[in-house]
């Protein structure tokens, strides 16, 4: 391999934007949250096209594949066509229902809530997280 086909997977997580800097892709390298085969990753690992790797950043964990080599950091719209995102349906809804949850609102000139109306409220809160089986 020529030296302008070798890339690394820190570079290359930060050229596609899955990281704002170059050194938050290494970090997440070093912390074993980019893994390729269930191995994880150094960040000095070469990338080729047609790997498929996962990666996790906070609670998001992203399943893509390398379509294409991109050596320096380009637009998003650019940076999107060199990877294909194949996260199972299941964990795109789980990351994105965190950020739907429902909020409970009162209705303004209503007044502080009473003794009865904070027990519904938690009695109502308490039942959106029980599991359902």
């Amino acid at each position: 391999m020529s030296e302008q086909e070798k890339l690394r997977i820190d570079k290359y997580l930060w050229a596609i934007r899955l990281f704002k800097t170059r050194s938050l892709a290494t970090e997440a390298c070093k912390a074993g949250r980019v893994k390729f085969k269930g191995q994880n990753l150094k960040p000095s690992a070469i990338v080729k096209p047609g790997d498929v790797y996962q990666v996790s950043k906070g609670i998001e964990k992203k399943v893509i594949e390398v379509v294409e080599l991109l050596y320096n950091r380009v637009e998003s719209k650019i940076a999107v066509t060199k990877y294909k995102d194949i996260t199972p349906e299941e964990e795109t809804h789980a990351y994105k229902s965190v950020f739907h949850a429902p909020t409970l609102k009162r209705d303004r000139g209503t007044g502080r809530p009473t003794k009865k109306d904070r027990r519904e409220t938690d009695d109502l809160i308490e039942g959106l997280f029980d599991k359902e089986d």
